[in-house]
């Protein structure tokens, strides 16, 4: 009996190595893929102080994998079973239009999030989408990676208005989304990056103008509006030859009077007390809260950790982002909004959880309803 068991195990195990090797040849066939910085830009990063031997770096030194390897996490993940993994059916999502998002004053300070981490944030007048994943599904291989909890989402790239800047986090597909880019390239007047991504927008189409590379400590002015890029503590890459070939990064808005900071992804690290100290204090941080594991610790945060971080960078309110849209990692799909929820109320910090598409402003009662109990 053994004997059967033990082929059908190598069996198994070959067709998925086979599939793995199929997809990821189709991947590099595929523009999501993106582009590749040139010989002169890399040598350029060296100056940045956290580029090195062709990879980027965090400020600490931080190991990728904290338990088992990548392949054992991706059998996981494919394989595994996670209770409550995933809603029972679509989120609760409030529609938004055009029309809505254009009545506001130059003194509105207004998040809207999407699901996962796409927000647009609206200050001093202008329209900020940070990380705009909008598609249903994500990257170039659909049976490998997730799909959207919901079918539709609260409003279409299409349906959106003039937007006055986006700001990328980083490289992979939850956060860079090549349709949603696509969608937007025409609408969108700036786009923000770390260092090499530029490389992506421009194999899609989008004008050189418009893509503007930053390095931690860069900033750039708009009218009433100041744009930094500040740490993170991540990984990128598009393929599996191109691990952290590009840089991530964190973001501060400032105007004359209210300041808005979204982490991006990563894990926890002294950069958000330094943030805090040089930035701070926020009105509101948008915190990556979600797809935490064991196996990679040190790349995203505990739901703790998160409060944590947005105390560290002197928030008045926490807007907890990075969970809602997709299942990326072994806990139930609600639990790091419980989770936050409960250590934001004990560390005495305000909290907001709004449906998706429902807007939060600040200045008006915060969205608090459990709708995700």
């Amino acid at each position: 009996m053994r004997k059967p068991l033990r082929f059908l195990g190598r069996l198994v195990g070959s067709s998925v190595v086979v599939l793995l090797m199929v997809s990821v040849a189709f991947s590099n066939l595929s523009p999501e893929l993106g582009g590749k910085p040139t010989k002169e830009q890399r040598l350029a990063y060296a100056k940045s102080g956290h580029y090195e031997d062709g990879e980027f770096r965090n400020l600490v030194p931080t190991e990728m994998m904290t338990g088992g390897s990548t392949f054992s996490a991706l059998w996981k993940f494919l394989f595994g079973k996670t209770p409550h993994a995933m809603p029972d059916g679509p989120l609760p999502t409030r529609p938004l239009t055009a029309t809505s998002i254009q009545q506001k004053t130059p003194e509105t300070v207004r998040a809207t999030w999407f699901g996962h981490s796409a927000s647009l944030v609206e200050i001093a007048g202008k329209n900020i989408f940070l990380d705009p994943m909008l598609s249903v599904k994500m990257g170039p291989i659909p049976w490998i990676t997730p799909k959207r909890y919901n079918p539709q989402l609260a409003i279409t790239a299409e349906e959106l208005p003039a937007i006055d800047a986006v700001l990328i986090s980083h490289d992979h597909y939850d956060h860079l989304d090549y349709q949603t880019i696509l969608r937007l390239k025409d609408k969108t007047s700036n786009f923000y990056v770390p260092l090499g991504v530029r490389a992506h927008l421009l194999a899609w189409g989008v004008a050189p103008t418009k893509v503007h590379e930053l390095d931690w400590g860069d900033s750039v002015r708009l009218p009433g509006l100041t744009i930094i890029s500040t740490p993170a503590r991540h990984f990128s890459g598009r393929g599996l030859t191109n691990r952290n070939s590009t840089s991530w990064s964190s973001w501060v808005l400032k105007s004359a009077t209210k300041r808005v900071f979204y982490s991006g992804d990563g894990g926890y690290g002294p950069h958000f007390q330094t943030i805090g100290q040089q930035h701070g204090p926020f009105d509101l941080a948008l915190m990556e809260c979600g797809q935490y594991d064991a196996q990679w610790a040190n790349i995203h945060m505990l739901p703790e950790q998160t409060v944590q971080a947005a105390l560290d960078v002197q928030a008045q309110v926490l807007l907890p982002v990075h969970w809602g849209a997709f299942t990326e990692a072994h806990h139930p799909w609600n639990d790091p909004v419980k989770r936050a929820s409960a250590e934001a109320a004990r560390r005495h910090l305000p909290m907001t959880t709004p449906e998706l598409g429902q807007p939060v402003t600040l200045g008006q009662p915060l969205p608090q309803m459990q709708w995700w109990q």
